[in-house]
């Protein structure tokens, strides 16, 4: 499942346990009722960092789980179950109030991918690690907000080919030239600690999270409109 602890002004969002933490309904409940309570007691200053344990981020949506239904109409409802349940946690990352930070030291591959997309911000270990959309590979269409998502994301027309047409699994390397990831590292524990010296940076601004918030949602219009999210106008100023 997953835990939340807050030290200092950085709120830490982690995948518990060393399996692949794969998106069933039971963890990403998990995952949203942990955002909520980010959401809840954000204050100017504060950020989040969401990490995972063991070698996986994220091995995308439970199809294990899908499957052990034993009949195919109802593997494939329960496909249906968790992209629609998965839909409104990636909606709680881009509308929370907050900076974000993914830290990914384990593969990230599917659902496991646009879970760390979703984030402000990636660091990304350079070894035995890679952002693999898997769907081309295994027979499967794209979600509209996973496409809304990475038409958002990539800035390159040849990287998104790459990801979403080529399943290409996508080194730091490459990554961080694809404006993926904002820095690449040797070790889990190197990514981590600039992940948090990141956080920790952008805590100083004490920036008004309800203004941070509409400022992401603005510059992503394509996705919010397939999430649903609406943007509207705030002025916090004191000045004014």
């Amino acid at each position: 499942m997953c835990s939340l602890e807050k030290r200092g002004n950085i709120f830490f969002l982690t995948l518990t346990g060393n399996d692949e933490h794969r998106l069933n309904p039971n963890l990403i409940a998990s995952i949203r009722s942990q955002l909520s309570q980010v959401r809840q007691q954000a204050t100017p200053g504060t950020v989040l960092v969401t990490s995972a344990q063991g070698k996986f981020f994220s091995n995308g949506f439970d199809i294990a789980w899908a499957q052990s239904a034993g009949d195919k109409a109802v593997a494939t409802d329960r496909l249906h179950q968790m992209v629609d349940l998965f839909k409104p946690a990636v909606a709680d990352l881009i509308s929370l109030p907050i900076p974000t930070i993914a830290v990914v030291a384990g593969h990230a591959a599917a659902a496991g991918m646009v879970l760390a997309v979703s984030h402000d911000y990636v660091t990304m270990k350079s070894d035995r690690c890679v952002l693999y959309m898997s769907e081309l590979d295994i027979g499967l269409t794209f979600p509209d907000y996973f496409t809304g998502l990475f038409r958002s994301k990539i800035g390159s027309a040849s990287a998104m080919r790459d990801v979403m047409l080529k399943a290409v699994k996508v080194k730091s390397k490459e990554a961080l030239a694809m404006g993926l990831v904002e820095s690449e590292h040797g070790t889990g524990e190197e990514a981590m600690e600039a992940a948090v010296r990141m956080g920790e940076g952008l805590a100083k601004k004490g920036w008004n999270g309800e203004v941070y918030s509409e400022i992401r949602k603005a510059i992503y219009p394509e996705l919010c409109a397939v999430l649903g999210l609406t943007t509207k106008t705030v002025i916090a100023s004191p000045r004014l």
